[in-house]
C-alpha cells in the first residue's frame, strides 16, 4: 500500500482538538510555522492560498485569534471574511447544519470562535470545507500550536521539557494537556480544588502521555507544579462568560499567582507564557509579564505563524 504523506493526510482536515492530530502532523504544523515565520522575515512570503477565502464565525470577542487570521490569510494571498453571529442567520434560528452547507458553498474554510464544543463539532459534519477551531469552552487548539512554536524557539524541542501551569482547569488548560502528553512533554498542573480540568480531557491526556513518554499530573500545590520547570503559564482566572464568578474565583486563586517568588523556584533559566489578555497582578505580576524570562509576546506573534501553517496545511 502507498504511504501517504503528511501533506494529503492534513489536505481538506477539520482542527477541532489537538487529539485528532498525530505528534508527526502536529510536529509538520510547527515545522511549516518554522519556515513560513522565516519566509516573512526575510520578505520571501508564498501565497499558497491565493484566491481562497477563509470565513471567520466570532461569538465571542477576540484581538488575537482574529488579527492573525485576517492578516494571515491575506499574507496566503487569500482573504477572511468576518462574520459575527448578529451578521448571520444563525443568530437568528437558521439551523448549524444548514448554515454549514451554504458557507460551503462560498468558502475554502471556516474558523469558528464560540461557547459550545457540540456547535464546532456539527460545523464540522455538516461542512464540505475544513472546519478550525478558534476557541471554544473546551479547547483552545490554535493557541497550543503558538504555544509549542515558541517553546520549541526557546527551548530547542519539545520532547522531556517540563511546563507548568498554573491556574484554572479551563481550554487552554485542557489543550496544552492533550499537546503535551501528544509531543511527549511533562506536564503538572496546579489548579484550587473544584477547579480541576475536566477529567474526561484528563484521563485523554494521561492515556496519550502513556503512549508518547510524556507525563501529565494535576496537583493543588504551585511550588510542586513550578520545581524544575522549564516552562511557566499562566492564564485569567475569570474567563469570558464567568464574570459573575470573578470575586469567587479571585478568592480561591489568590494563592496562585505567578510572581517573582514562584518564578525563583523554576529552572533559572525557565520562559513565562500567558495567552493574553493578562489581568496584570491577578494571575501574574507586572514584575514577571514583563520581566527578561517574559516571551509572551513573542507567543502572541507567533499566532500569525501557526494559524497560517494550519490554513496552508488544511486549505492549501
Amino acid at each position: 500500500m502507498e504511504e501517504v504523506s503528511i501533506e494529503k493526510q492534513l489536505k481538506g482536515r477539520d482542527f477541532l482538538t489537538l487529539a485528532d492530530y498525530k505528534q508527526e502532523e502536529l510536529s509538520y504544523l510547527l515545522k511549516l510555522a518554522e519556515d513560513l515565520k522565516k519566509g516573512l522575515k526575510a520578505n520571501e512570503q508564498e501565497q499558497p492560498l491565493k484566491g481562497k477565502t477563509l470565513g471567520m464565525i466570532f461569538e465571542k470577542a477576540s484581538t488575537r485569534t482574529r488579527v492573525s487570521f485576517e492578516v494571515g490569510i491575506y499574507q496566503l494571498g487569500g482573504m477572511g471574511l468576518f462574520l459575527s453571529s448578529s451578521d448571520l442567520q444563525v443568530g437568528r434560528g437558521e439551523s448549524v447544519s444548514d448554515t454549514a452547507k451554504v458557507l460551503s458553498g462560498y468558502l475554502d474554510g471556516i474558523m469558528i470562535r464560540t461557547f459550545s464544543q457540540s456547535v464546532v463539532e456539527e460545523l464540522a459534519e455538516q461542512a464540505s470545507i475544513p472546519v478550525i477551531n478558534g476557541l471554544t469552552d473546551m479547547y483552545h487548539p490554535c493557541q497550543i500550536l503558538a504555544d509549542f512554536q515558541t517553546i520549541q524557539e526557546n527551548k530547542g524541542g519539545l520532547r522531556g521539557v517540563k511546563l507548568a501551569y498554573i491556574g484554572d482547569g479551563n481550554n487552554v488548560a485542557h489543550s496544552l494537556m492533550l499537546g503535551s502528553a501528544i509531543m511527549g512533554m511533562d506536564m503538572c498542573i496546579a489548579v484550587p480544588k473544584g477547579f480541576e480540568p475536566d477529567p474526561v480531557v484528563t484521563n485523554k491526556a494521561q492515556m496519550l502521555a502513556d503512549l508518547h513518554g510524556g507525563n501529565v499530573q494535576i496537583t493543588t500545590d504551585p511550588e510542586l507544579a513550578v520545581d524544575q520547570a522549564d516552562v511557566i503559564y499562566t492564564d485569567v482566572w475569570t474567563s469570558m462568560g464567568q464574570e459573575k464568578e470573578k470575586t469567587l474565583r479571585e478568592e480561591a486563586f489568590s494563592g496562585f499567582q505567578v510572581n517573582r517568588k514562584l518564578v525563583s523556584l523554576a529552572k533559572a533559566d525557565a520562559i513565562i507564557m500567558h495567552c493574553l489578555p493578562a489581568h496584570r497582578e491577578e494571575e501574574i505580576t507586572a514584575e514577571v509579564i514583563d520581566g527578561k524570562q517574559s516571551v509572551v509576546f513573542q507567543q502572541a506573534e507567533n499566532r500569525l505563524h501557526a494559524q497560517k501553517a494550519l490554513m496552508t496545511a488544511l486549505m492549501g
